[in-house]
């Protein structure tokens, strides 16, 4: 428990103090935001805001993760390292953000609002995502576990398992599974940017969700004294779950002061990305995959916006629902101020986060 403290105190003082240092440096690097020409007039205002913000998210999440463990280590002899689903989980937040870092570059380069062919972004998420799932599904500990899991989850592993076939099939059918959570959570919290702090509190509740998640599954974990045998969690380094769930939370707290309206700064690509691998990551290693839909409930509505927004424009032959999609946008033409959207947007997402928390504190006293 010490070092979710530790680690989320770290994670917000080095964005706090970190982001300003950034801002000063792509500001003198003329490294600002190009703004779409179809999209809400009021936003030309941003053209030239500091984009690539996320960069600062990341590094601030590893130095926290390598310090808070530093710490722990040399305060407790019985401390143990960083583990193999904490290392995992960075793994694929950083190659997201890499994927998402490379769309930014290209964007301030070419001094437009398009960034990699989709294809290319395709390719680069689909090699990240299936490094992260074939690992995921290695480094047993002495009980057994693996970060991953071949059964579906929902608040824990149900008895539907994809190695119904043999453990070979099993591994494909993972490896697919896990990428379409990654595809859909990275995909999901880039269309939720574009407002000044939407993404970046709106994830932050759900971090904040998935470290009480992670520290209740250690407290409750199968082979633990006090927990309940027949509702115990099969879950690799709870802990080391909630430790980094803590300080992505912190770091996006810190970074939220900088990029909450009028924002300073963008998280760009590179912070939407790395934080929907991150989320996708938590979704999978905690084994509340489908639990994710109720927790990312914000995001789960804004995708949805934009899938039946182009699915109507198709069908219909060039008609459209919404004045623009994502949701968030429609309500901007709609004539809503952008901070009153925004903080709609995030008492939809509070409420979605709280839904999501009572949905699996109750199947634990339901269970029992």
């Amino acid at each position: 428990m010490l070092g979710v403290v530790i680690g989320s105190g770290l994670g917000l003082l080095l964005t706090l103090l970190g982001t300003p240092l950034f801002i000063r440096l792509l500001v003198k690097r003329g490294y600002g935001q190009f703004i779409r020409d179809d999209g809400p007039t009021s936003h030309h205002v941003k053209r030239g805001t500091p984009t690539m913000g996320g960069a600062v998210i990341l590094v601030a999440v590893v130095l926290a993760y390598l310090g808070a463990h530093a710490f722990l280590l040399m305060t407790n002899d019985a401390a143990q390292g960083p583990t193999a689903s904490g290392l995992l989980l960075l793994l694929l937040m950083v190659g997201m953000g890499l994927v998402g870092f490379a769309d930014d570059f290209a964007k301030i380069s070419r001094k437009q609002s398009l960034g990699l062919t989709p294809w290319a972004k395709i390719l680069g998420q689909g090699l990240v995502g299936v490094l992260f799932a074939v690992l995921a599904l290695n480094f047993p500990n002495a009980e057994g576990q693996t970060p991953g899991s071949t059964a579906i989850s929902f608040v824990r592993e149900t008895a539907l398992d994809l190695a119904f076939a043999g453990p070979i099939i099993g591994g494909i059918l993972f490896v697919i599974w896990a990428n379409l959570i990654n595809t859909a959570a990275t995909n999901a919290v880039n269309l939720t940017d574009g407002l000044d702090g939407l993404a970046a509190a709106a994830t932050a509740m759900v971090t904040a969700a998935y470290t009480i998640i992670a520290i209740w599954q250690s407290n409750q974990g199968c082979g633990m004294l006090r927990a309940v045998d027949e509702v115990c969690y099969e879950v690799r380094d709870p802990m080391d779950m909630a430790m980094l769930a803590g300080i992505i939370t912190g770091a996006l707290v810190g970074f939220l002061w900088w990029n909450t309206s009028p924002a300073k700064i963008f998280m760009g690509d590179t912070g939407s990305l790395a934080l929907g691998g991150a989320l996708a990551g938590f979704a999978i290693l905690t084994h509340t995959q489908l639990l994710f839909i109720v927790l990312g409930g914000l995001f789960v509505i804004i995708t949805c916006s934009v899938i039946i927004q182009v699915g109507y424009f198709k069908l219909s032959g060039g008609r459209r629902i919404f004045k623009m999609a994502p949701l968030q946008h429609h309500f901007e033409l709609k004539g809503w101020a952008e901070v009153t959207v925004v903080v709609r947007f995030w008492i939809i997402g509070a409420v979605a986060v709280g839904l999501g928390l009572a949905v699996f504190y109750g199947e634990w006293v339901v269970t029992q």
